[in-house]
C-alpha cells in the first residue's frame, strides 16, 4: 500500500506586522527587532502585493490637500494615491508577496564575554537560522547579534556607525580587529572599541562627534544616496527617536458636489479627455447620459478639469479640518429613529443638553465615521509635529519613504466619536484676560527658547491651542473609566483657529475611537456624549491637583535647565497619555489653562466645577 504524500509545510515568514504598524510605527525606513535578526523595512518600490492587485483607499479630500504639497519633494500622487499595505498568509510565506526587509546594521557582536568581536555579517558562519563567530577564546563558535548602535542623521539617513574610522580617529590600519567591550553598567560612557593593533576609543566621546552624513538610504536600495550636509549623531537602534511617521489624516465627510463627483469618477474612462467642444456630445452616450443628465454641461467639465488638476472638487480646501468643523457644527439635532445608513461613512447628530455648562457651545454625537491615514515620509532624531490644522511642513527635514511611487500608504478607520465645541464668546473673553495673556507671553517665550534644539517645532501656537489640547487629555482620562475603552484607545482631533487669522475661527475637540476592520465599533464612547456633563466634573477634579504638585502646578516652562519648553503644568501625574492618543507628543499642555490650579487660580477657562 502506498504511503500518504507528505504534506507541504510552508515556511513561515521572519516576522509579522499589521497593517496599522506599516503606516505608523515600522514603516518604510524603519528598524525592527527579530527573533535573531534586526531589519529594516523597505521602501514602497520593494513592497509586493497578490497577481500585482492592490486595495485602494479613496478620500478625495486628502488626496487634494497632499498633491500641492508633496511636488516640492518630487512626489507626483496618481489617482489611486492611497492604498492599503499588502497583506500575505503567515502559513505561506512567499517573496513574491508581502514587505521586503534588508539585514541592518551589518555589524555584529560576539557575545562570548572573553571574545566581544566586532565583525561583518558576511564574515560570520550562518547556522540553523542565526549567525555565530569562530571565537578563537573559545572551543566552540559562539552566537553573533547585531550590534546596538547606529549612525542617523537628521534629514532621515542612516547607515552603519563608522567603527573602523572612528576605532582610529579617522587613521590606517593594516590589520584591523575590532571589539566592543563595556563594563557592567551598559552606558555608552562606559563602552569602549579596541583594535588589535592598539586603538582604543571610547563609545561615549561619539556624542560630540564631527563625522559628516554619507546620505544613505538603505530602505530605498543600495544606490540610492543623496547630498547631505548634517553631523552623524550615535543612535541606539531601538530608540524611540529612531524613527517618527508622519501620517495625515481626513475624516470622510459628505461634501458639496459630491453627486457629481461619483458620477464622473464612475466614468472617467470616457470623460478623462473630454474638451469644451465635445462635452456635449459625450453626454448623450448610452452609458452616461443616465447617470450625468440632469447636470450642467458646464459643471460636469469644470468637475473634470479639477480632478486632472488632482483634486475631486474645484472647492476642496487645502486646509482638511476647515470643511470638518463646518460640517461637525452644522449637524441636525437628534430625533428618534434617525439611523445612519449602512452605506453611510458619516453620521452626525447633535445632541441637546438640558444645560449647557459655562463656555460649552455644543455637543455633537457621531455614530459613525470614517478617518483615512496616509503616511508621508518620516524623521530620525526629533519630530516635526503638525500644525493646527493637522498638516505637517514636508520641507523641514521629511525622509521619503518611495522614489518611484506614485502612491502612499493608508489604512482606512471605522469608529465613533463625540465632538464638543466651546463657546467662541468665552474663548474669546478669556483669551483678552491679563493674567491668561501674561501666560501667553511666557509659553511663546519658552518656545522659542526650544527653537535651536527643536526646529522641527514650528510656529507657536497660542493659548487657545493649549487650552483645547490639556481640556482633551483630561476628558480622555475621565471618559476612558466609564466607556469600555482604554485611554490609548481614544484619539484627540483638535480643531483650533485664532480669532485674529482671516479664517473661520475654531474652538472646540474630538474624541474618537476605531478599527482598521470593516464592522467598525460599538457605541460605547459616543454614548458618553449624553453624559457629558458627568465627564467634564470627573475632569475638572483630575486637574485641580495633581499627585506631583507643588512641582507640576509651579513649573517654569523658560527653566532652561530642566528644558520642559513646550508645557505649563503638566506632567505623567496629569496630562501626559498614550502617544498614539495625542497629536503632539504629549507637548503643547498646560492645565492651569483650563481648571484652577495651586499658584494659578486665575487662569482657569472654567473658574468653577461645571
Amino acid at each position: 500500500m502506498a504511503k500518504p504524500a507528505k504534506k507541504f509545510q510552508a515556511a513561515r515568514p521572519d516576522g509579522e506586522l499589521r497593517q496599522s504598524q506599516l503606516v505608523t510605527t515600522f514603516g518604510p525606513g524603519a528598524i525592527m527587532d527579530l527573533i535573531d535578526h534586526t531589519v529594516l523595512i523597505g521602501g514602497l518600490d520593494t513592497w509586493h502585493f497578490e497577481n500585482g492587485r492592490t486595495e485602494i483607499i479613496s478620500e478625495p479630500r486628502l488626496r487634494a490637500a497632499l498633491v500641492e504639497r508633496l511636488r516640492p519633494l518630487e512626489i507626483e500622487l496618481g489617482l489611486n494615491a492611497f492604498r492599503k499595505p499588502p497583506t500575505t498568509d503567515d502559513g505561506n510565506a512567499r517573496p513574491s508577496v508581502g514587505v521586503p526587509a534588508i539585514e541592518f546594521p551589518t555589524w555584529f557582536v560576539c557575545q562570548n564575554e572573553q571574545c566581544r568581536t566586532l565583525a561583518r555579517g558576511r564574515s560570520l558562519t550562518v547556522k540553523k537560522g542565526r549567525l555565530w563567530h569562530d571565537c578563537e577564546q573559545s572551543p566552540k563558535e559562539s552566537p553573533a547579534v547585531p550590534v546596538r548602535f547606529v549612525a542617523a542623521c537628521r534629514h532621515g539617513h542612516l547607515q552603519d556607525f563608522p567603527w573602523m574610522d572612528y576605532a582610529h580617529n579617522r587613521e590606517l590600519c593594516g590589520t584591523p580587529r575590532l571589539k566592543l567591550v563595556q563594563d557592567a553598567s551598559g552606558d555608552v560612557q562606559g563602552i569602549t572599541v579596541r583594535c588589535q593593533c592598539g586603538a582604543s576609543t571610547s563609545l561615549g566621546d561619539a556624542l560630540s562627534m564631527s563625522l559628516r552624513c554619507s546620505g544613505q538610504r538603505p530602505w530605498l536600495g543600495p544606490d540610492t544616496h543623496e547630498h547631505c550636509e548634517e553631523r552623524l549623531h550615535l543612535l541606539v537602534r531601538t530608540a524611540s527617536n529612531a524613527y517618527f511617521a508622519q501620517v495625515v489624516s481626513a475624516l470622510s465627510i459628505p461634501e458639496p458636489g459630491k453627486e457629481l463627483q461619483e458620477a464622473i469618477d464612475k466614468h472617467w474612462l470616457i470623460l478623462q479627455d473630454a474638451t469644451e467642444e465635445d462635452i456635449g456630445v459625450l453626454l448623450k452616450l448610452r452609458a452616461v447620459k443616465p447617470d450625468l443628465e440632469r447636470f450642467d454641461a458646464g459643471a460636469v467639465l469644470d468637475g473634470i478639469r479639477s480632478k486632472r488638476r488632482g483634486g475631486d472638487s474645484a472647492k476642496a480646501p487645502t486646509q482638511i479640518r476647515s470643511l470638518e468643523y463646518k460640517q461637525l457644527v452644522s449637524a441636525p439635532p437628534e430625533s428618534p429613529g434617525d439611523l445612519p445608513a449602512s452605506e453611510d461613512p458619516f453620521f452626525a447628530r447633535e445632541h441637546k443638553l438640558n444645560t449647557y455648562p459655562q463656555g460649552i457651545r455644543r455637543v455633537v454625537l457621531v455614530p459613525k465615521l470614517r478617518e483615512v491615514r496616509a503616511q508621508v515620509g518620516f524623521t530620525r532624531l526629533e519630530p516635526v509635529t503638525p500644525d493646527v490644522d493637522g498638516e505637517f511642513d514636508l520641507g523641514v527635514k521629511t525622509a521619503r519613504i518611495g522614489l518611484a511611487t506614485d502612491w502612499l500608504p493608508a489604512l482606512e478607520i471605522q469608529g465613533e466619536g463625540i465632538f464638543m465645541q466651546l463657546d467662541e464668546t468665552a474663548v474669546r473673553a478669556w483669551e483678552e484676560r491679563d493674567a491668561v495673556q501674561k501666560r501667553t507671553d511666557k509659553l511663546r517665550r519658552a518656545h522659542l527658547l526650544s527653537a535651536a534644539d527643536n526646529p522641527g517645532q514650528g510656529k507657536f501656537l497660542g493659548a487657545r491651542y493649549y487650552l483645547l489640547h490639556s481640556l482633551s487629555h483630561l476628558l480622555i482620562t475621565a471618559i476612558s473609566l466609564e466607556c469600555g475603552y482604554s485611554a490609548s484607545a481614544i484619539r484627540e482631533r483638535i480643531y483650533c483657529n485664532p480669532t485674529r487669522t482671516d479664517a473661520q475661527p475654531m474652538a472646540a475637540i474630538l474624541l474618537s475611537t476605531g478599527t482598521s476592520g470593516s464592522e467598525g465599533t460599538l457605541g460605547g464612547l459616543v454614548d458618553q456624549g449624553r453624559h457629558l456633563v458627568e465627564h467634564l466634573r470627573r475632569a475638572f477634579d483630575l486637574g485641580t491637583l495633581c499627585s506631583n504638585d507643588p512641582i507640576c502646578a509651579c513649573h517654569d516652562p523658560e527653566d532652561s535647565a530642566i528644558g520642559r519648553y513646550f508645557e505649563g503644568a503638566a506632567c505623567h501625574g496629569c496630562l501626559f497619555i498614550a502617544e498614539p492618543s495625542c497629536e503632539r507628543f504629549n507637548r503643547n499642555l498646560d492645565r492651569a489653562l483650563v481648571v484652577p490650579c495651586i499658584g494659578h487660580e486665575d487662569l482657569a477657562f472654567f473658574k468653577v466645577r461645571p
